[in-house]
């Protein structure tokens, strides 16, 4: 320990007495090792003393051997029409986002959207069969209630139950589900548990009262 620093001490002294040059000088090996550490890691190498004419070990730069691979930038024209393909193609491989296909069905979110599309379908309904008995007169449409009444009545009983069931299916879905968002807006059933019991009771209202009004009057 104590020779070590002693080492160190004088390796400052012969330094600040005399500025070297790294790449030319010859040391002591002891001196050279202590002193210069740091360089020998990084940027130097070290020539032993039996391949040198003088004593000591020699500081010499290291010289990169390996050129930096590069690669230069190659482009090429192609037609527009043939360009437009290749996009095509590339934005056809891309990864598109997920949508309902990977969700589970579950109760909730699938009666939500089917209480959206059965209003749409009900009030799309009126608003075109409004119009078309607007224009029915300018037309020469007979859309009158005796008219459909009579029309309806000429058809087999097959295709008026399954004309009154899907009339009155979107109908009767809409407002029991109606009901049960109403009860939701009163802060009640509003659990997971019931949202799913509930979901289910308003399927099974739906088809007994849309199969009820599909067999009445037949």
């Amino acid at each position: 320990m104590i020779s070590q620093r002693f080492t160190q001490i004088s390796a400052r002294r012969v330094f600040a007495q005399r500025p070297i040059s790294l790449t030319s000088t010859r040391f002591s090996a002891p001196a050279l090792i202590t002193a210069c550490k740091p360089l020998t890691q990084s940027r130097y190498r070290t020539i032993p003393a039996s391949k040198t004419k003088s004593p000591g070990l020699l500081l010499t730069p290291i010289q990169p051997t390996d050129p930096i691979p590069h690669r230069p930038a190659a482009t090429q024209t192609v037609p527009e029409d043939e360009a437009y393909s290749i996009l095509k193609a590339q934005r056809a491989a891309r990864p598109i986002s997920p949508h309902l296909t990977i969700y589970q069905t579950q109760i909730p979110w699938t009666l939500s959207a089917l209480n959206r599309i059965t209003g749409l379908i009900l009030s799309g309904g009126f608003y075109v069969f409004g119009a078309a008995y607007l224009v029915s007169p300018l037309l020469g449409w007979h859309l009158e209630s005796s008219a459909l009444a009579a029309s309806f009545a000429e058809l087999p009983t097959a295709v008026k139950l399954l004309l009154k069931f899907g009339v009155a299916l979107p109908f009767t879905y809409h407002s029991w589900n109606g009901m049960r968002h109403l009860v939701w807006d009163s802060g009640r059933q509003f659990s997971n548990k019931m949202v799913v019991r509930s979901g289910q009771f308003v399927i099974g209202l739906t088809v007994v009262s849309s199969g009820a009004l599909a067999v009445y009057g037949l």
